[in-house]
């Protein structure tokens, strides 16, 4: 038996948002104060930083919930199976619906729940439950289902990564720009055909690391204390996924008893592209090597960072031959990486 993934959907927001777009905000210190570059020099340098050109915040009609099911349906249906077969529906998220300028999360019922009734699915003994996991939530969904179907308890599992990001930003911090709302879906399933998952790697760091992502106040001091918005230490991000993801990939790739020369996809959630190319570096430098061309494929240029949404995303462009000069071949050994709020690193090593 091996456990696969036999189907994908995403749905990326139809509202582009480009750099330019921040042009008129009143970007602010933390302290309250005026920041004290011009808004174009801010995006220039962001852009330098990031990678990011534009990002994709959804329609003011569409919740957390109703992206993941659009998502969710194009998995079922690529992966060609009934929905009433389900045995369980993971949804990875951090903020649960939260209305266009809504102040409060809707987490009742639950955000799995909501998909699995949109869905119309009748059989009680689909298990619907949501997953805080920070950024790699779908990725730990996924290892959470292949556990699921090892120890007997499921065949077919609905993972699903989806935020909207744009509803819990603080527009007067610069950070505010990386953020943005998406969906991914997939069907992890036990099969007779080769390859799937062989192995994975999960790590919580806490002692230290535990608030580098928080809700924080607004940098405007003129703003409601009790409204609370997206905030991170971005230096302390930035070094602690610098020294500990490479690390937990090459512990994962070891597992899997794959050679570092086998691996043809590096997958990593789309956080910074300056952080991802460092990572990168660094985890080929274990195995004296340099990265090849094209083996990192990045999708945050146009799609910006959507916290759980972008390695299930990444993977269903990909699939879809929808990401310029990126295709998987039958056979073709991907490592899936996130790092994110916890703090949390997980990573799989997967054949397609």
């Amino acid at each position: 038996m091996h456990i696969k993934i036999t189907g994908s959907g995403s749905y990326i927001p139809t509202e582009i948002v480009t750099n330019a777009d921040f042009a008129k905000h009143v970007f602010l210190n933390d302290d309250g104060t005026p920041f004290p570059l011009p808004n174009e020099t801010i995006t220039e340098k962001f852009h330098d930083i990031t990678g990011i050109q534009e990002r994709r915040y959804v329609t003011d009609n569409l919740l957390t919930s109703d992206i993941a099911t659009i998502a969710s349906k194009k998995a079922l249906e690529d992966a060609g199976i009934d929905p009433e077969t389900l045995d369980y529906i993971i949804f990875a998220h951090n903020f649960g619906n939260v209305k266009k300028d809504a102040i409060q999360t809707d987490i009742l019922p639950s955000l799995a729940t909501r998909v699995k009734f949109d869905l119309r699915i009748k059989n009680p003994k689909c298990v619907a439950y949501d997953m805080l996991f920070g950024c790699p939530g779908w990725v730990e969904g996924v290892i959470q289902a292949q556990a699921f179907i090892k120890a007997g308890m499921a065949k077919k599992c609905l993972v699903i990564g989806a935020e909207t990001l744009s509803r819990v930003v603080d527009l007067h911090d610069r950070d505010s720009m990386i953020y943005s709302d998406g969906a991914g879906a997939t069907i992890v399933e036990a099969t007779e055909e080769d390859g799937g998952i062989l192995a994975h790697e999960t790590a919580t760091f806490t002692y230290d690391e535990a608030y580098y992502l928080y809700f924080g106040n607004s940098f405007n001091k003129d703003h409601d204390p009790d409204v609370r918005y997206i905030k991170m230490n971005g230096r302390k991000i930035y070094e602690f996924a610098l020294n500990n993801v490479p690390k937990a990939m090459a512990s994962c790739l070891e597992k899997s008893g794959i050679s570092i020369n086998e691996v043809k996809k590096v997958l990593i959630h789309q956080a910074n592209e300056k952080m991802d190319e460092a990572i990168i570096q660094r985890f080929y430098k274990i195995y004296k090597q340099t990265p090849p061309e094209g083996v990192m494929p990045m999708s945050i240029h146009k799609l910006g960072n959507s916290s759980v949404a972008t390695v299930p995303t990444l993977y269903d462009l990909i699939v879809n031959e929808k990401l310029d000069n990126q295709k998987l071949n039958k056979g073709d050994v991907i490592i899936f990486a996130s790092v994110g709020s916890g703090m949390n690193i997980n990573a799989i090593v997967y054949r397609y």
